[in-house]
């Protein structure tokens, strides 16, 4: 028998025993499958459970996502990154409430229609939401697939996906595709892992990996090399006045688009407001999936109430509960808060935030 068809009982009385207890888990509605999903791409679980959560007490129907303002539902998101993510739950659950009376569709082809939901979202909705027998092969699944069958396509590349997929299909037992999708997953997650050297004694497929049998799970699966980045030297202007700092809201297309930031420029730039005082502030870096901006920030003191157009003065209150600002620009928190408290200078220090 080959390697992958000897897999499905081994797995899932591993996973049986070693899941890990998660709520859209406990409780898989498509709605709650969908939103954990979309929520875990490019995401640890840990990070996620309690955005997860406040997410689904403020908007815990499909109808509740689709009529939610925009800056509200960015603020709800705040931090998790990728904030098209977000955008595209919006569009798909309009989608629901238009093209499908409000019920979430319970096939993999309408499933697949919608926003923001591809081959990998499809499948993992399908299976676990309903039943539906179809494969969620995302960069984990990859990982295990590759090291149990030794194949070493590049994963990166759409027939190697593919062909994985098909493999998994066949194998796939009907009676229980969700439980298989999330015990591949697992597995990948928590013991055939990505850096450093797998858990192999702990794999319920130990004795027919391929990778393991043949000494070779350092070499699969095969990952083309990722281009450079490209880094750019950023300014960033921190600008306060009676209690409030600055904001600006990006373009509507773009990185970033549409949230609100703490104006900034290539370097060298000038001012954009006319200061009363200028203070060098804290640094940051922060790597995005293509660039990465090293950035320093100016502390400026401005007695004018004029700002540019698309610009606002928030209050510390408003920034916590109106303006979405990403984790781009977490290093200069403490500089905003502390002088928006009043505390005046501090200590600054570097700041090195996630990937967005």
């Amino acid at each position: 028998m080959e390697p992958l068809e000897l897999l499905p009982i081994p797995l899932l009385q591993w996973y049986r025993e070693n899941a890990r207890v998660l709520p859209w888990r406990s409780d898989p509605t498509p709605y709650h499958v969908w939103i954990s999903e979309i929520m875990l791409q490019q995401t640890r679980v840990a990070a996620v459970l309690d955005y997860y959560r406040r997410f689904l007490a403020e908007l815990p129907t499909v109808a509740d996502l689709a009529a939610v303002e925009e800056d509200r539902l960015m603020k709800l998101w705040q931090g998790l990154g990728y904030y098209n993510r977000a955008r595209n739950l919006q569009k798909a659950a309009r989608q629901i409430m238009e093209d499908h009376g409000g019920v979430f569709p319970d096939t993999y082809e309408a499933i697949h229609a919608l926003s923001g939901i591809g081959d990998y979202t499809a499948g993992a909705i399908s299976s676990i939401a309903f039943g539906i027998p179809e494969p969620a092969v995302d960069g984990n699944v990859l990982r295990v697939v590759a090291r149990i069958t030794g194949d070493d396509g590049d994963i990166m590349k759409p027939d190697t996906k593919a062909r994985m997929g098909a493999a998994l299909k066949r194998v796939m037992p009907v009676d229980a595709p969700g439980d298989f999708n999330q015990a591949l997953m697992e597995l990948g997650a928590t013991v055939c892992l990505p850096n450093g050297a797998p858990l192999c004694d702990q794999c319920p497929a130990r004795d027919f990996c391929m990778a393991r049998l043949t000494e070779r799970t350092g070499e699969l699966p095969v990952k083309a090399a990722k281009k450079a980045r490209r880094v750019e030297e950023r300014t960033v202007f921190l600008i306060f006045r009676d209690g409030s700092v600055a904001l600006r809201r990006r373009k509507s297309r773009g990185l970033l688009a549409g949230l609100w930031e703490y104006p900034n420029e290539l370097s060298p730039a000038p001012c954009p407001v006319e200061a009363l005082s200028l203070e060098q502030g804290p640094s940051g870096k922060h790597i995005f999936t293509h660039i990465e901006w090293h950035m320093k920030a100016v502390l400026v003191q401005t007695a004018g109430d004029t700002l540019p157009e698309g610009w606002v003065w928030a209050t510390l209150e408003e920034l916590d509960r109106d303006y979405a600002v990403p984790n781009a620009f977490q290093a200069f928190k403490p500089a905003v808060e502390g002088r928006l408290k009043g505390e005046g200078e501090e200590p600054w220090q570097s700041c090195i935030s996630g990937m967005e």
